[in-house]
């Protein structure tokens, strides 16, 4: 690690289809050799497919839990409603804890550590897009929109990544002291 002051962080600008943060870093995240445009075709494609097919069992869960709350989240659009499908998919596969090695007296240890919100984030992006490139569909579309879809629905393999993550983080709780 570098000696010098520490990088300073750029403003990230919002997304123009959505006004968001998150969809630009994940649009960021996916974008290969700087070509942003077909980053974002790529990433707006998969939101659509995850909105189709998932705002019918949205809307039945809205009225199932009754008339008066589910009727102001439908008012507000499809843009709220990608929005919420992207920001819950990203909470469910997002890891609380994870290992990092840290060397003591000759030996190095697993060391549990919570994850600070901004790597939890990032984490959560890299482990869905690379999830994505692991699955069979046709192309990346249909690929990062059924891996946003199972992210949402708590199963895939962005999730048991997750999963995997914190079981690691309990199994050396007992390192927990060597914190620091």
């Amino acid at each position: 690690m570098s000696r010098r002051r520490a990088a300073i962080k750029r403003e990230i600008l919002p997304d123009p289809k959505f006004q968001s943060k998150s969809v630009t870093r994940f649009i960021n995240s996916v974008m290969e050799r700087g070509k942003k445009s077909v980053a974002e075709k790529i990433v707006y494609g998969a939101l659509d497919i995850a909105t189709n097919r998932l705002k019918d069992k949205i809307k039945e869960k809205e009225e199932e839990e009754g008339g008066k709350g589910g009727k102001g989240k439908s008012g507000a659009g499809t843009k709220n409603l990608v929005l919420v499908i992207f920001g819950k998919a990203l909470d469910n596969v997002s890891p609380k804890v994870e290992v990092k090695s840290r060397r003591i007296g000759g030996a190095t240890y697993q060391v549990p550590v919570e994850v600070q919100a901004d790597r939890r984030l990032t984490l959560a992006m890299r482990w869905i897009i690379d999830a994505a490139k692991g699955r069979s569909e046709k192309n990346m579309e249909e690929r990062l929109g059924n891996e946003l879809i199972a992210a949402y629905q708590n199963s895939g393999a962005a999730v048991k990544k997750r999963e995997d993550t914190h079981r690691m983080a309990q199994a050396n709780q007992a390192f927990a002291h060597f914190r620091w």
